[in-house]
């Protein structure tokens, strides 16, 4: 029975290299923004809970929710790009 032909093998080529690959630490008011950002949502919510719903701003109720967690959502969001 007749063999195949062996093909020949390319040499490795490693890919091309896209940059360094290291990225510029974050700026120094990166940190506390962030962390000031969650707990000024924190103090928000808890504000409205404890004053069942009279402060931070009186007239717009739930809404107060929505500010305090859209707070902590910003402050959260700046964590995945902190370095």
């Amino acid at each position: 029975m007749p063999e195949s032909k062996r093909r020949k093998q390319s040499t490795y080529t490693p890919p091309a290299e896209r940059g360094s690959g290291i990225k510029e630490p974050s700026p120094r008011w990166w940190a506390p923004v962030m962390v000031s950002l969650m707990v000024l949502g924190l103090i928000w919510v808890v504000t409205f809970y404890l004053t069942a719903g009279g402060y931070p701003i009186p007239n717009i109720h739930y809404w107060n929710l929505a500010i305090g967690f859209g707070l902590m959502l910003l402050g959260f969001g700046m964590t995945t790009r902190w370095r």
